[in-house]
């Protein structure tokens, strides 16, 4: 085979896998799946986490107080840079916040790119809404530095404070620079140093983990994939794949796959939230679910003396009890075998979400319940 017909022949490769994969988008899609990059993610790609400290000026008095001596000191060290001599401990201003600045590097990011930075305060500041970061160093753990951030802020709450009246919305005292960090130094990885794909799986489960090795190599025609454990999923990388190894992560992660879910019942008590999974179901049953309702009142009465006798006036209380207690009697669940059978099942008692919370308990207990059940 000449190079006009190996290149011919690469070229047509390449068409025929994109329709396949297109095909095979298509057809899952109509089934409900999920996309291989929404459950999991490559590993060694979560990014680089950056830090630095910094200082917020142009406050409208909302600043640090003179307590916060770190905010002080900053302000001296950095006045001295611009041959200002000051005296830490005499500054007075609450126009300025000491703040930490953090941001996420891409792992392929290169020198000239720009990411959102989140800034903190750090010490007593009332608000940073209207202040501007000053030039700071952002680094990573191993103390290189890869970048510098600077900007406005942009706060999604205000703290407005007169006299004994304050007013406040959100949180204040937190605010976000967008496309406040500039890149001065690369990571240094590239896709070449990859020696194989490792997609970590977002929600560990060893079914889900089988389910996208096979989807893998049916798409590749080639067993290339195989599952380590219900985190991990490692992908050989083909080095006559058309396209590089760009294209063959590319591809895979446009491919469809079922993950499973398991049946649970996550149970919120504080707020009264109730989220009944797919796959939870309930066996045949009957409930009898009451409430009890207690209600006292105490009414003062008063009881006067009478006319030139010198008695005292005495107070008592007369209390009143009223005990009510509805029920629904009890009712027949037949076996539900889907969320919504499991909905018009409890809809069926006419009880509130509380009431819901302690009939999952008990199904739990008496052993119906098909499911887990979780209370956060």
């Amino acid at each position: 085979m000449n190079n006009w017909e190996t290149a011919n022949w690469r070229r047509c490769s390449t068409r025929i896998m994109s329709c396949m994969m297109i095909l095979l988008f298509i057809a899952a899609s109509a089934y409900g799946q999920q996309r291989i990059k929404d459950i999991s993610n490559l590993q060694g790609q979560g990014g680089i986490p950056l830090i630095g400290y910094g200082i917020v000026v142009g406050l409208e008095s909302t600043g640090d107080s003179p307590r916060s001596l770190f905010t002080n000191q900053a302000l001296g060290n950095m006045m001295e840079r611009f041959g200002i001599s000051i005296n830490s401990d005499r500054v007075r201003t609450r126009n300025v916040a000491g703040v930490m600045v953090t941001a996420t590097l891409n792992d392929f990011a290169k020198p000239g790119q720009r990411h959102d930075v989140t800034v903190s305060s750090l010490g007593d500041a009332r608000s940073l809404q209207g202040g501007t970061l000053l030039l700071t160093a952002l680094v990573a753990p191993d103390e290189t530095v890869y970048g510098i951030a600077q900007g406005p802020l942009s706060v999604g709450g205000f703290n407005i404070q007169q006299g004994s009246v304050s007013i406040r919305k959100n949180t204040s005292s937190v605010g976000r620079i967008p496309n406040g960090f500039l890149v001065e130094l690369s990571p240094g990885k590239t896709i070449e140093d990859m020696q194989n794909i490792e997609f970590i799986l977002n929600e560990p489960d060893y079914t889900t983990a089988r389910r996208m090795a096979v989807a893998i190599n049916t798409a590749m025609c080639e067993e290339i994939a195989s599952a380590l454990d219900p985190v991990s999923v490692v992908v050989e990388i083909k080095e006559d794949y058309p396209g590089g190894t760009m294209a063959q992560i590319s591809d895979i992660e446009l491919l469809m796959v079922v993950p499973d879910v398991e049946a649970r019942v996550v149970v919120n008590e504080r707020t009264g939230t109730v989220v009944i999974g797919a796959e939870v179901g309930i066996s045949s049953v009957a409930i009898s679910h009451g409430t009890l309702s207690i209600s006292i009142v105490n009414t003062p009465v008063i009881s006067q003396p009478g006319a030139f006798s010198q008695g005292q006036t005495v107070v008592r209380n007369a209390t009143q009890i009223e005990v009510k207690e509805q029920g629904t009697g009890v009712v027949v669940m037949q076996e539900a075998a889907s969320v919504g059978d499991v909905a018009a099942a409890l809809n069926s008692l006419g009880v509130t979400p509380r009431d819901i919370i302690a009939i999952f308990q008990a199904l739990q207990q008496a052993g119906a319940l098909r499911g887990e059940l979780v209370i956060i």
